[in-house]
Parts: C-alpha cells; sequence; structure tokens
C-alpha cells in the first residue's frame, strides 16, 4: 500500500495486493474504512495563532492532513474489494461500495465543525484563503493527485465559507498536468494470429489471478475462440503479429472482477486503424474462478462501465490514465463518468462540469427544456449538442402532480443521493448533485430562464449576469421512453419495452420501487437499453405493501405505499396494445404478487442479488 496521501512511484498491479481469503468480520471492516480523527494538535495551532501568515500555513496543513486522511481510506478500499472478491464475501463488496462514496463527504465534515466553532471569522476572511491556497500549492506541487487535493480544499472552503460551486480543472489551472500518458497503466503483451489459449493465460497469469480455478485450460480456449471470431471483421491473416494492451489494474464490483484493454493489430494502409476492445470478466463461483465472458465492442464495453451500475474498485491508483483509456475504449460515454465509475466521484464531478461548460462555449448554444414530457416535480433542460441532463426539483410540484402529498424538496433530495448511493442495478442513472453553482445568465433560453426562476423561487436566484442554484442536479441524456417509441421501428420498440421490464426487475433487486409507474420516469440511451432517471417517486421496495386485487378494505391501506401488481400495465400508460402484450408476455411474473413478495423477503434476508452488466450471448458457457 501507498504512503498516505503519495503517489506511487511504479503503478500499483492486481498481483501486488494482497488477497486474503477470509470474509471479513464487520468489525474488521469498519476498522479498515474508518477515516482518522483531524490533526488536533494542528487544530490548536490554527485557533491560538494571530500571525496572519501562520495561520494561512497553518490552515493548508490542517486541510491537507485531512485530504491524506481521506485518501489513505480510498485507496485502501480496492483491495479491501478485491479480498472480498476472493473470499466471496459479497455482503462486505455491496458495503465497501457505499463506503467508498461517502468518503469524501464524510472527511469533510468532520473537520468543518471543528472549524466553524474554532475560527468562525474563517467564513468571511477572504484574504487568510488566499494565502493558504498558495501554501497548500506550494505543498501539493508534484504530487499525483495534486489536483485531487486542491479539489478537496475547494470544497472545504466552499463549506465554510458556502461560496458557489467553482469547477477545478485538472488540464489548466493551479493544478495543471500533462496530458495522462495511458502507456503507465497498460501492460503489452505480443501475440501471434490466431491468439491461441496459452497467450489467454498469460494474461491471466500476468494480472495475477492465482486461483483456484475451475476449468483454466477450458476458460483460455473458449476466450481465445471468442477473440478470433471478433477480430473477424479487421480482416486478420494467419501469422500476423497483434498486441495485447492489458491495463495494470483489477476492476472489482460486486461478484465480479475484470481485466480491460484492447487487441491492436498492425495497422495496413488501405485499412483504418485495427484495434478491437477487449474486457475479460471473471467470477468467484463455489468450485473456483471462471471466465464468464469476453466483450470485444465498444457499446458493449459501456453495459459494464456503465454509470448505471455500482462503481468498480480499481487497484491501480493513476486514475486519470485510467480514465482516459476508458474514455478511448468507449468514446460515446463522456469523460467526466469514466472517472466516477472507478470511484472518483469529485474528480468525476469536476471533469463532468468541465464538459458542459466546455460544450457551451464550443457550440454556442443555449440551455432550452429537455425534449418529452414536462415534468410535475422536477425541471430539465439541456443543449442539443450536450451528453448531459440538467435538473432542479420544483419548490412546490404542479397542479397535474399525481399524489396526494409532496414530501417537500429536501425528501426529494434525498431520494437522488440514495440512488446515487446504491448499486443501481444497471438500471438507474447515476446522478450528480451539485450544491450552489452559478451559470451565466448567457447560457439560457429566454423562455427557460423565466420558467426556472418562476418555479424555482427559493432554489434559483438572479445575481446579475448569472443565474444561481442552490441545487442541480446533472445525468446523462436519455430520449424519454414514451418519445422514443413514437419514433423508433416496429423491432427497436418492442425491444425496449421489454427491455422496460427487466429495468423494473433490476431495480427491484436493488431495493427500488418507483410508485409511478409511468413510463414518462423512463429513457432510452444511445445504446438502447432503458433506465429510471427520475426519482421523487421511489420507495423502498422492502417497505412497499404487495396487495392482489380486488383491494382490501380501506383501514389496512391507509398509510404506506401500496402496489397492485395487477394493475402494473395501467400504470406503465403504454398505449399500443401489441407493445402492452409484449412487455405482458415477456414478463407475466411482474403482474402477480408472489414475484414481489419473493423479492421482498430476499432482500429482508441480506441475499445479494446477481446482476448481469454484459449481454448474455458473451458469455463463454450460457
Amino acid at each position: 500500500m501507498d504512503e498516505p496521501g503519495r503517489c506511487a512511484r511504479t503503478p500499483a498491479t492486481i498481483d501486488s495486493m494482497t488477497t486474503p481469503h477470509q470474509p471479513l468480520s464487520a468489525s474488521d471492516l469498519e476498522a479498515a474504512t474508518r477515516i482518522a480523527e483531524p490533526d488536533f494538535e494542528l487544530l490548536d495551532a490554527l485557533i491560538r495563532t494571530d500571525d496572519p501568515d501562520d495561520q494561512a500555513h497553518t490552515l493548508a496543513r490542517v486541510a491537507l492532513s485531512a485530504f491524506d486522511n481521506y485518501y489513505a481510506v480510498s485507496r485502501r478500499i480496492p483491495a479491501l474489494a478485491k479480498a472480498a472478491f476472493y473470499a466471496r464475501d459479497w455482503p462486505a463488496t455491496v458495503r465497501l461500495s457505499k463506503i467508498r462514496i461517502g468518503l469524501y463527504t464524510a472527511c469533510i465534515d468532520q473537520l468543518v465543525p471543528l472549524l466553524k466553532a474554532g475560527l468562525p471569522e474563517l467564513a468571511n476572511d477572504e484574504k487568510v484563503w488566499v494565502r493558504a491556497e498558495a501554501e497548500l500549492l506550494a505543498a501539493i506541487a508534484g504530487r499525483y493527485e495534486a489536483d485531487f487535493a486542491f479539489a478537496f480544499w475547494q470544497s472545504l472552503r466552499r463549506k465554510l465559507v458556502s461560496d458557489e460551486w467553482r469547477p477545478v480543472s485538472y488540464d489548466t489551472g493551479p493544478a495543471a498536468r500533462p496530458p495522462a500518458a495511458i502507456a503507465a497503466v497498460v501492460r503489452t503483451i505480443a501475440a501471434t494470429l490466431p491468439i491461441q489459449p496459452e497467450v489467454i493465460r498469460n494474461v491471466l497469469d500476468a494480472a495475477g489471478f492465482t486461483g483456484p480455478w475451475r476449468d483454466l485450460d477450458g476458460d483460455a480456449a473458449l476466450a481465445a475462440a471468442a477473440i478470433e471470431a471478433a477480430l473477424e471483421p479487421l480482416s486478420p491473416r494467419a501469422g500476423e503479429t497483434a498486441k495485447i494492451e492489458i491495463a495494470e489494474s483489477g476492476f472489482f464490483r460486486n461478484r465480479g472482477a475484470c481485466l480491460v484493454g484492447r487487441i491492436r493489430l498492425r495497422d495496413r494502409g488501405d485499412m483504418p486503424p485495427r484495434n478491437i476492445p477487449l474486457l475479460v470478466a471473471l467470477l468467484n463461483e463455489d468450485d473456483g474462478l471462471v471466465v464468464d465472458a469476453v466483450l470485444c465492442d465498444s457499446d458493449e464495453l459501456q453495459f459494464a462501465f456503465s454509470s448505471t451500475l455500482a462503481n468498480y474498485h480499481a487497484t491501480n491508483p493513476r486514475y486519470h490514465e485510467l480514465a482516459r483509456l476508458l474514455h478511448e475504449l468507449m468514446p460515446k460515454r463522456p469523460l467526466g463518468t469514466q472517472y466516477s465509475c472507478i470511484g472518483f466521484h469529485h474528480l468525476g464531478k469536476v471533469a463532468v462540469m468541465n464538459e458542459i461548460l466546455t460544450e457551451h462555449r464550443r457550440s454556442k448554444e443555449k440551455l432550452a427544456t429537455a425534449p418529452g414530457f414536462k415534468g410535475t416535480v422536477a425541471i430539465a433542460f439541456t443543449m442539443p449538442c450536450s451528453a448531459y441532463v440538467l435538473k432542479i426539483i420544483r419548490d412546490h410540484p404542479t397542479d397535474d402532480y399525481k399524489f396526494d402529498y409532496f414530501d417537500g424538496l429536501d425528501a426529494v433530495l434525498r431520494k437522488y443521493n440514495l440512488v446515487h448511493e446504491i448499486d443501481r442495478a444497471g438500471s438507474m442513472l447515476d446522478n450528480i448533485i451539485y450544491s450552489n453553482v452559478k451559470l451565466a445568465r448567457t447560457m439560457f433560453a429566454p423562455d427557460l430562464l423565466d420558467e426556472l426562476l418562476e418555479a424555482g423561487i427559493g432554489t434559483v436566484t438572479l445575481e446579475r449576469d448569472a443565474l444561481v442554484f442552490r441545487h442541480l442536479i446533472v445525468q446523462i441524456k436519455l430520449t424519454p421512453l414514451p418519445l422514443y417509441l413514437t419514433t423508433a421501428a416496429a423491432a427497436d420498440a418492442r425491444a425496449a419495452v421489454i427491455n422496460l421490464g427487466d429495468c423494473i426487475k433490476n431495480n427491484a433487486a436493488a431495493d427500488i420501487f418507483n410508485k409511478d409507474l409511468d413510463g414518462r420516469n423512463y429513457g432510452v440511451s444511445r445504446i438502447r437499453k432503458v433506465y429510471l432517471f427520475d426519482y421523487d417517486a421511489v420507495e423502498q421496495l422492502t417497505e412497499v405493501k404487495v396487495r392482489s386485487t380486488p383491494p382490501m378494505p380501506r383501514a389496512e391501506d391507509e398509510d404506506g405505499v401500496v402496489f397492485r401488481p395487477a394493475q402494473m400495465l395501467e400504470g406503465l400508460r403504454i398505449d399500443d396494445p401489441g407493445l402492452r402484450r409484449a412487455f405482458r408476455d415477456a414478463h407475466p411474473e411482474l403482474m402477480q404478487p408472489d414475484y414481489w413478495e419473493g423479492m421482498q423477503h430476499a432482500l429482508r434476508a441480506g441475499k445479494v442479488p446477481k446482476v448481469m452488466n454484459y449481454p448474455t450471448s458473451r458469455r463463454l458457457r450460457r
């Protein structure tokens, strides 16, 4: 393990991590992921000094010490996730994902009250922040994670000063660095076509997966055959040389692990560059390790690295290089989301905001109301060129709100945060929630500007030439399902409603039930998958009362959320009878109480469901 807060001189590889095969106890897991207390000696020195230079120097040291405490635990978690994979300790993997998501905020929240109590004047003393920032930048100069430490500093300052959210670029500005060199995180293995099973064994051996294996020779042969089939469109020639580039990192999540990279063939003058992405997915079953699937298509890699799933724990700490490698392998997904999918949420947050601002500067397009039906609870807006949708939650819902009671803005934001923190099971969009964001007024179309100022009331204010948002939610852009169904070919529309049923099942497996089943809360992605994206009506499935038809006496249903599966098709509001029939034929169990009650029972028993994050057709043994 690296020294806390310091970058390894050489990339950490998957085989450099310990691999205990015994499950961690709950107390051991808690101890291993506990953030160290702030440095109280430094805090005491900060509070006692009256010298402005000493105060600035000590404030920078306090902040950097807190960041180092956070970063040490953050980098420890991937090794713990790997250990949990080997021990088949699936509840621990779920717990680790949730712990890592909350670490950053927990560390900030640990320090802020102490600074507010000891030095309340920090909230208004701009000079000390300017001096302290200069001290911090000098202290982190040359560190790999300098940009991350600087972002942490900005977060701390914002919590204390209630300043607007200001994105910190790691390509320009105080934390500038050269472009990430992907070669620093890649191991290259030479091969000759067709790629033989022993080459695949070499790849697995180099990655440090030591077994025990259920059938390593059989897996290697099947994987080699899958790769050979995937290379066929590139017109390979027997005996031709090839390079297999594999990231020197394990990626661990839930019940699985994977290796990621690409296969490069020799360029030919009459053809475009000849390479394909490569993902080798592994499971640890009762009888040993298994290569479960091989993916060689960029869109299919997006399934595995989707932000709609829990984040991967990457054992290599070089997050910039890993994110850029993933972006090259999956160019349809914005760079910012690549940081988030390997657990670096705050850097992803910074990158996403920078992308939005860059999109606007480049295109000169205005933010306007997003296509589709207007939400009763949220106002969504985007630019035509943008990969993102921005939204705010109204203070009060519109008149056509479906339910008798509105929990309020803060309750809705808690639901969005709940979805952010859980394993979204491949069927719910992740969301980034920003606080106190200032965006130039010129970015907004006039109609949208009027609506935001009229409907936002307490959450959106106009300050000179900018709008300031108390909260701002950002998600990947989708095509609303009803809009997609009106424009898609018949086969694509049918596939979408079947995928909608899979989405609802996956949500249930994550203990999420959307009581507003209306299809307008779902969207279709660029790779034609369906996701839930509105969360104001989500509830924990284990808290829902599942009822049969006819309705039970009213007294029984007075409190809580009641769901009658027999009425599901009516709630989805799919107008086309053929599409309703396709949904019913594909998912008859969703209309039965037994299915929902069985899922509730499994969740209450603490079972961790399997989530398929790649097409079944890519499994080596189907």
